[in-house]
């Protein structure tokens, strides 16, 4: 069996109805399972998770794309996350019986079909990036919609596939194969934006902080808090619980308390083993002695013989 998994991201968060009218194109196709989806109307943003049989995954990918193209006009689209296209990102994961290379292909596929066929520039990225400065996603994205118009010109941002103008309504968008990311998010109890500004200057990469981490800090203003918004590239390298205790840590020294954390999406279950091993202080501990990853294993060997 051969199950690829795709997470992309799309510029709206708010009109739920265009939400499942985008959710639905992954729902009619064959063969796709749609695992999750959430909405954030601060972020204006919302995350889908399917995953199935490879080519099934790209004819839904393609689909829901060509829904959020017609139905999201990023020139009224506003929101705390970044964005640079209706669908902004589509990452695909190995998850059974797919190479890393296999996924590379798989994203070029859609990218050209994207490109071609909807008429929106596409930009490689991460594993399938044609370029070094393209491997990283904030890079792509930098300037966002509507700096793109400018940036699109530049010839080392000339789109892998489509044109070279960008798309009046639904922008550019980044296609590539990725590790499996957990994106996790910690609240705090304060309403001051700068000091979510300085935690997630402490704790992601290019700032000094953890190899594979990513973050921002936003407010959140139907809550009337702030949050540090984060991606973790590689949660087996710099785990969930590593990094939640440095931003505790660097809370307390501003005298905020952390109100809550969330992780949109899905993500990994050996992940939250990982938490739950350090928080319990596990002696022994052994992941099969969980009664449904034992369950999981069994169906998965019966399934494959």
């Amino acid at each position: 069996m051969k199950i690829v998994e795709s997470v992309p991201n799309f510029s709206e968060g708010r009109r739920q109805e265009v939400v499942e009218a985008i959710v639905d194109e992954a729902r009619a196709v064959e063969k796709v399972w749609v695992l999750d989806y959430s909405s954030d109307p601060d972020h204006n943003r919302s995350v889908v998770t399917i995953a199935g049989d490879p080519e099934a995954v790209i004819k839904a990918l393609f689909n829901m794309s060509k829904k959020a193209q017609e139905l999201i006009d990023l020139r009224k689209h506003r929101g705390e996350h970044p964005r640079m296209g209706a669908v902004d990102v589509i990452p695909l994961v190995p998850i059974m019986g797919v190479t890393k290379e296999e996924c590379v292909e798989l994203s070029k596929e859609l990218g050209k079909k994207i490109g071609e066929e909807l008429e929106i520039p596409v930009y490689l990225y991460e594993y399938s990036a044609s370029s070094k400065e393209r491997e990283n996603l904030s890079e792509i994205r930098k300037g966002e919609f509507e700096g793109f118009h400018e940036k699109i010109k530049l010839p080392q941002w000339k789109p892998d596939f489509g044109p070279d103008e960008v798309h009046p309504t639904a922008g550019v968008v980044a296609v590539g194969c990725r590790e499996f990311l957990i994106a996790f998010n910690v609240n705090l109890g304060t309403d001051n934006i700068e000091i979510a500004k300085k935690i997630a200057k402490s704790v992601r990469h290019i700032s000094g902080g953890f190899r594979y981490v990513k973050a921002l800090g936003f407010k959140l203003e139907e809550r009337g808090i702030v949050q540090v918004s984060m991606n973790l590239t590689n949660y087996k390298k710099t785990p969930i619980h590593r990094v939640f205790e440095i931003i505790k840590l660097e809370a307390e020294r501003y005298g905020v308390p952390i109100v809550g954390s969330e992780i949109v999406g899905m993500v990994p279950m050996k992940a939250l083993f990982d938490v739950a091993d350090f928080y319990l202080r596990l002696e022994n501990y052994d992941p099969d002695s969980v009664i449904e990853k034992k369950l999981l294993d069994a169906i998965s060997r019966e399934v494959d013989q």
